[in-house]
């Protein structure tokens, strides 16, 4: 076991390292240990039972955080035309054609999501090697290839976040801030769990959620119920 600094063992010493606490509980427990100095994000892994390297058991999605996620999200569309003017009216950060694609390829990357026209895909594929190592490529699974940037735009500086099984069948996902309000929290986690249940791919046999933990960036893990964060039987 690695050595843990004096803050985070106090902080291990809050915990019942056996009991599976509520997800509202297991948020409160980890708004109260010592706290960094600056506002950590709250985090959330989600074990499940999927296969991902069978292509029909990969889960992926986004959903919009009811609460938001705390962050500035600068938001680059592809675009041209009316849909450039559709995307700069909804706030995106940056908009354009081309000239944005050249930038990407001079090594320009101050963006955080990225969004594009169907039209558009083309010519961003030429920069998808830049992109994809980034998590940064359009895909229509996520919403992000669409024709209405507006609302696409409007999501993505409102709180959406995209998820992706890891090759454990993991879920690693951001769901605010500590600073945020317990309540706050607790319904940016059902949320997510309630897209994951969604996404459920019809091959996944047996529990499907099996664990949950919750921490901020340099807090231990608290181990949640799933029974108490979304609303599938199993």
């Amino acid at each position: 076991m690695p050595n843990r600094s004096k803050k985070y063992r106090a902080a291990l010493a809050t915990v019942d390292r056996t009991k599976r606490y509520t997800v509202e509980e297991a948020i409160s427990l980890v708004q109260a240990m010592p706290a960094a100095k600056y506002d950590e994000t709250v985090e959330v892994a989600i074990n499940l039972g999927i296969n991902p390297k069978h292509a029909d058991q990969m889960v992926r999605g986004a959903v919009v955080l009811p609460n938001g996620t705390g962050k500035v999200n600068r938001v680059l569309v592809f675009a041209r035309g009316e849909k450039e003017k559709e995307a700069l009216d909804a706030g995106a950060d940056f908009a354009g054609g081309d000239e944005l694609i050249d930038k990407v390829k001079e090594g320009w990357f101050d963006f955080d999501t990225c969004i594009a026209t169907p039209n558009m895909m083309v010519a961003v594929g030429k920069i998808g090697k830049l992109l994809g190592p980034r998590g940064l490529m359009p895909n229509p699974k996520v919403g992000t290839v669409t024709m209405d940037v507006g609302a696409a735009v409007k999501a993505a500086k409102g709180g959406k976040i995209e998820f992706r099984a890891e090759k454990s069948g993991i879920i690693h996902a951001g769901v605010g801030k500590r600073s945020f309000a317990t309540a706050a929290l607790t319904e940016n986690v059902a949320a997510l769990v309630d897209a994951l249940v969604k996404a459920k791919p019809t091959a996944a046999k047996g529990t499907y959620v099996r664990a949950v933990t919750v921490a901020t960036t340099h807090s231990p893990g608290v181990k949640v119920d799933p029974l108490t964060v979304h609303t599938e039987k199993h």
